[in-house]
């Protein structure tokens, strides 16, 4: 039973408590009025209300007639109360982070003896401006100060019987100042930066203009430079689009076919004598090609992703000589010929349609292609999911006339083939509805950013921070283009998610800091329980570097608490050349550990971590697509010695966990260090009947150590110098 509404719905125009507040209301107008009239005092020294209007939530109401909206309508006549228990809570959200200094509380005769006032710029981190255990009730100001965008107010006792009962909950203040913030709301929208480089058919020597950046950025692996190539809607002749480090190409309409090329991109490995190993972080999107050949060469290894793509022609996954190659990653792509991989040893292709494809050398994967290759792994290795689970495509930039916008597509489920045939599903954001960040801007203005309700498109640079980049709003969307680089200068993690819908992470690098950072991108905090079925968190091109451009550490690169998040396409690298590289300068012990349940991950890229590469402890997990190398720089065994095991897994399942499935997961040795270690095994898994493996396999590179085992104690030791996969088709 709800106790009986304290005021009478019917007379609140002319109840005690309006005729008070009225009363309040006009004295506080003739004081401010006469300050005027005082020297030295003008009316701007009072603060400003901040409140009146704005979201807010509340623990509980009494019923219908007294809901939270009604503590910050302006009308000392309406209420907000809450259900008779305690502790209860109300919070308003101002919008953005602000200097709070004043609160002002007008209490019905149902009032808080106990309560506490609490300041968050985040929505997930408190602090407590202001507590007492002997609240007067009616009227109360409260001298407070701290920066804030959500205030709460948390009753822990009644002073009767009744709810908690507030006519009015006033936050009073100004913007942020003292150079740590914005003073003052953050503009959406605006230009691209420097870094963007936007052609259309009329733009002249567009050839001579991608040469120039593809000779800048060819050989730069770990240079500064970044750069983004778009190509309007149109048709452009005689153009061959090199791509080098840190280099993305994309189309500008909302569908591949908007932009044809009449030409190739090309990712080739010249700069290497041939060698395509090391030709990451590049990506081509939205585009159609007429390859001058007939067939484009895109030879690259990982994180470098081919997305939304029409290939008019066949594809070419080798470099000229067809030396060494080690990727990669198709999506949402039609290729009309053939794909042909050559020496490419593993590849993954998602929600597409091919041609044909030409051969396979140890773990070739696809989920949701049509013209893909039937199963028949591990002669030829192919591992073939006639769908793919749940997908949702990245969002991407396009223009919609002259106006940019971010389109965000639709969750598929069961997908197979492309998302664009006819029209596309999903949503468009204005570019107004974005903070576009450029190089200098502050975490501090990236977190206010957010906190205003911007989303965030990160143009090409590198962004030194000194705060947790916080992401607390449901359907938020952080964009990067050219590799935009995020770098925590002191420790910090350097993004966190909350626990919250559809947040979309896409297209940016997490390069580690010199000072070791605990998580440099959680999703969801620890102890995330959620739902998000119908609307998860998506993980898109996000990927991390650990040493290789200078010193860098982290305990661990990702972590995922939040269920039902899907992660589509990553590259955890520890590196293993470069600089500030060794087995303590950049010292990383995890990869990915994933708590949350129903976690996907298509295209699971993770190398060289001190101890695990992924660890995943949440229930009912799915990996399509793992590939994986252990430390090459282990000094000796007992480095790597685990307990009674010798090594730590490429891939563990937490003993705990009931139900898991992976699909074509491969796990390659090649200790340079001291090819004397042992791995026991590459993979390890409680032995359940919901745990279950497909296609499994371990590779010794040269000798250059050995498995015991593929998975706990299954499958055959790798042999000798020979690099010859150890294969399990299905475990348990």
């Amino acid at each position: 039973m709800h106790a009986p509404p304290l005021v009478a719905p019917v007379s609140r125009r002319t109840s005690p408590g309006r005729r008070r507040g009225v009363a309040a209301s006009v004295a506080a107008t003739l004081i401010a009025s006469l300050l005027l009239l005082i020297p030295g005092t003008t009316a701007s020294a009072a603060p400003t209300l901040l409140s009146q209007g704005k979201p807010v939530t509340a623990s509980s109401q009494e019923n219908v007639g007294t809901p939270a909206t009604y503590a910050v309508d302006g009308d000392n006549g309406t209420r907000w109360s809450s259900a008779a228990s305690d502790p209860q809570w109300i919070q308003i959200d101002l919008g953005s982070t602000v200097a709070v200094s004043q609160i002002a509380l007008r209490w019905e005769t149902a009032y808080a003896k106990a309560y506490k006032i609490e300041f968050s710029t985040n929505g997930t981190s408190w602090t407590t401006a202001y507590s007492t255990t002997t609240g007067p009730g009616g009227n109360e100001t409260l001298n407070v100060s701290g920066n804030a965008r959500y205030v709460r107010l948390t009753g822990t006792a009644r002073a009767t019987q009744y709810g908690y009962s507030l006519y009015e909950f006033q936050v009073f203040g100004g913007t942020t100042g003292g150079g740590s913030g914005p003073t003052g709301p953050i503009q959406g929208g605006g230009d691209l930066g420097p870094n963007v480089k936007v052609f259309d058919p009329s733009t002249p020597n567009i050839q001579g203009t991608l040469d120039d950046i593809f000779h800048q950025q060819e050989s730069a692996q770990f240079g500064t430079g970044r750069y983004e190539l778009l190509f309007k809607p149109g048709t452009y002749n005689n153009i061959n689009a090199q791509l080098g480090f840190y280099t993305s190409i994309a189309g500008l309409g909302l569908h591949p076919d908007d932009t044809n090329i009449n030409g190739d991109v090309t990712v080739d490995a010249g700069w290497f004598q041939g060698n395509a190993t090391q030709n990451f972080w590049r990506s081509a999107e939205n585009l159609a090609l007429k390859p001058v050949s007939g067939e484009d060469r895109w030879a690259v290894a990982q994180a470098a992703p081919f997305r939304r793509m029409h290939v008019k022609g066949g594809l070419n996954l080798a470099p000229n000589g067809y030396g060494w190659a080690s990727g990669g990653y198709i999506a949402d792509s039609k290729i009309d010929g053939t794909v042909s991989p050559y020496s490419q040893q593993q590849w993954y292709t998602r929600d597409s349609s091919i041609g044909g494809w030409g051969n396979g050398v140890w773990n070739m994967a696809f989920s949701g292609v049509e013209g893909a290759p039937a199963q028949a792994f591990p002669n030829p290795p192919y591992t073939t999911l006639d769908t793919t689970p749940v997908s949702r495509e990245k969002p991407f930039l396009y223009l919609d006339g002259n106006n940019y916008k971010v389109f965000v597509p639709a969750k598929r489920t069961n997908a197979r083939g492309v998302s664009w045939n006819g029209t596309p599903q999903g949503d468009s954001l204005s570019l107004d509805q974005f903070y576009v960040v450029k190089p200098g801007a502050t975490a501090a203005t990236i977190n206010a950013a957010l906190d205003q309700g911007l989303n965030l498109l990160f143009t090409p640079g590198i962004y030194h921070i000194d705060q947790t980049i916080n992401v607390n709003r449901a359907n938020t969307v952080v964009l990067g283009l050219g590799y935009a680089t995020i770098i925590p200068d002191n420790g910090v993690n350097a993004m966190k998610v909350a626990d919250v819908d559809g947040v979309k992470l896409a297209g940016f690098l997490l390069d580690a800091g010199s000072v070791n950072s605990p998580t440099l991108l959680q999703v969801g905090p620890q102890g995330s329980s959620a739902s998000h079925a119908a609307n998860p968190t998506t993980v898109q091109d996000v990927f991390v570097r650990i040493g290789g451009a200078g010193p860098g550490k982290a305990t661990t690169s990702m972590e995922i608490n939040s269920n039902d998040t899907i992660i589509d396409h990553t590259w955890l690298w520890r590196a293993d050349h470069g600089s500030g590289v060794g087995w303590e300068t950049n010292r990383a012990d995890y990869g990915l550990h994933v708590n949350g349940a129903n976690v996907l991950a298509t295209g699971l890229f993770v190398e060289h971590f001190n101890k695990y590469d992924v660890q995943w402890s949440g229930e009912n997990g799915k990996t399509i697509f793992f590939q994986n190398e252990k430390a090459y720089d282990a000094p000796n065994q007992a480095a790597v010695q685990n307990g009674n095991t010798k090594g730590f897994a490429a891939y563990k399942v937490d003993d705990s966990v009931n139900t898991h499935e992976g699909w074509g997961l491969g796990s390659y040795c090649n200790f340079t260090a001291d090819s004397s270690i042992v791995q026991d095994h590459g993979f390890e898994a409680p032995v359940k009947s919901g745990v279950k493996f497909h296609d499994l396999l371990v590779v010794s590179l040269g000798g250059m150590g050995q498995y015991n085992h593929v998975i706990n104690s299954t499958g055959s030791a790798t042999s000798g110098t020979s690099t010859v996969p150890s294969n399990v088709v299905s475990f348990p």
